[in-house]
C-alpha cells in the first residue's frame, strides 16, 4: 500500500516536484522540445507500401457559410499493414489531424532528429512546416483516421 512521505522542509518539496516534471518525457506522439530542429530530416523517396486509403466523406467548404474557395474538409480512413509505408508528404497547405485507432507507427518528421512513436489513442496535429513520412515497425496493422483541409482534389498525397 502507498505511504505518503512527509516534507518537513518547503524548499525540499519544490525541489522534489519540480525534479519530477523535469523528469517527465514529453506527451505521447510528439518530439521532444530538444529534438526539434528545422530541416533534420531530409526528404525521403520511398513509395507508399502496404496502404489502404479509403475517403470515408468531404465537405467542399466553399458552398458551407464560411465560404472557404477551393477548399474541402476531408475524412479517411488509412490501413498501414506491418511493414507499410506513408510516403514524404507536407502539410505546408493541408493541415491535418491524425488519430490512431489502432496499433503502433513510427513518424520520420523533418523538424525532428529523433523518430516519433505514435500508439493507439493518440492524436497527431499536422501543420505548416510539417513534412514527413511514416512505417509500422510493428506485428500489427495500424488504423489512422484522418480529417484534413485539402485545396486539390486532385492531391492524393497521404
Amino acid at each position: 500500500m502507498f505511504k505518503p512521505t512527509k516534507i518537513s522542509h518547503p524548499l525540499l518539496a519544490v525541489t522534489t516536484i519540480a525534479g519530477l516534471f523535469a523528469a517527465t518525457p514529453a506527451f505521447a506522439g510528439e518530439c521532444p522540445a530538444d529534438k526539434m530542429k528545422p530541416n533534420a530530416r531530409e526528404k525521403v523517396d520511398y513509395k507508399a507500401v502496404g496502404v489502404s486509403d479509403v475517403t470515408l466523406g468531404a465537405i467542399n467548404l466553399e458552398k458551407q457559410p464560411a465560404h472557404i474557395k477551393d477548399r474541402e474538409l476531408r475524412f479517411r480512413k488509412l490501413t498501414i499493414e506491418p511493414g507499410g509505408i506513408v510516403p514524404w508528404h507536407s502539410h505546408d497547405d493541408r493541415p491535418a489531424l491524425i488519430f490512431v485507432q489502432q496499433g503502433e507507427i513510427v513518424e520520420y518528421a523533418s523538424n525532428c532528429i529523433d523518430p516519433i512513436v505514435h500508439k493507439a489513442g493518440d492524436i497527431r496535429p499536422e501543420v505548416s512546416g510539417t513534412s514527413h513520412w511514416w512505417k509500422n515497425l510493428g506485428k500489427e496493422t495500424v488504423i489512422l483516421y484522418v480529417g484534413d483541409v485539402r485545396k486539390d482534389p486532385h492531391d492524393h498525397n497521404m
